[in-house]
């Protein structure tokens, strides 16, 4: 693909991808009770999460899905759920949300599945790869080149982006900041969630 074709697309997924959501608060919450280190196994999950996404976009079955009102509503439903439970949970329990390390650390499957799960049951994910990359093909060339570029440069996003946030999340807790912050950042973070379960619902 041309360079100033891709440099467009890089552009555009960096702002979509580093600009915090759902999936940068549950990940920085990973990064802060089990470690930076640990949390990779979250960013693993929101980066697989979107790689289906970009690979059933490349298949040209997302656009089945969105126009699918039972599929995209079933999806749309259990992100709104979800993003509502994480962010009661981060308010209101005292084992969510950003937390300081007690010593009892998550599997590497658990962390990998709220990864996974709250970005794909996030239909921006799937309207991003929907709408967008189509835009950035240029059908005179080959394809799946192309394809191979803009998905290695989004999964590449996905693992920088988070595994930053796992850290941050990492340092709240590591004595640098006091403990009623960390709890402030929680009822915020908490408050974003459910503003963003609001949205999705009313979408």
């Amino acid at each position: 693909m041309e360079l100033s074709v891709y440099l467009i697309f890089f552009v555009t997924t960096a702002i979509v991808i580093f600009v915090p959501g759902p999936a940068a608060i549950a990940i920085a919450a990973q990064g802060a009770g089990n470690g930076h280190k640990r949390a990779t196994f979250g960013v693993f999950g929101v980066a697989a999460a979107n790689a289906v996404y970009f690979i059933l976009s490349a298949m040209g079955i997302a656009s089945l899905l969105i126009a699918s009102a039972f599929v995209f509503n079933a999806i749309k439903w259990i992100g709104v759920a979800y993003l509502i439970y994480l962010g009661l949970t981060a308010i209101f329990s005292k084992t969510g949300g950003i937390q300081f390390p007690t010593g009892k650390l998550q599997s590497a499957v658990s962390l990998f599945g709220k990864g996974f799960i709250v970005e794909f049951a996030s239909p921006k994910a799937l309207l991003y790869f929907a709408a967008i990359l189509p835009q950035f093909l240029d059908v005179s060339r080959p394809i799946v080149p192309q394809m191979l570029l803009m998905g290695g440069t989004t999964v590449a996003f996905d693992l920088i982006s988070y595994s930053l946030y796992a850290y941050v999340g990492d340092r709240l807790t590591s004595g640098a900041v006091k403990e009623w912050i960390v709890r402030l950042i929680n009822r915020v973070a908490g408050g974003a969630l459910l503003l963003a379960g609001a949205r999705m619902a009313s979408v």
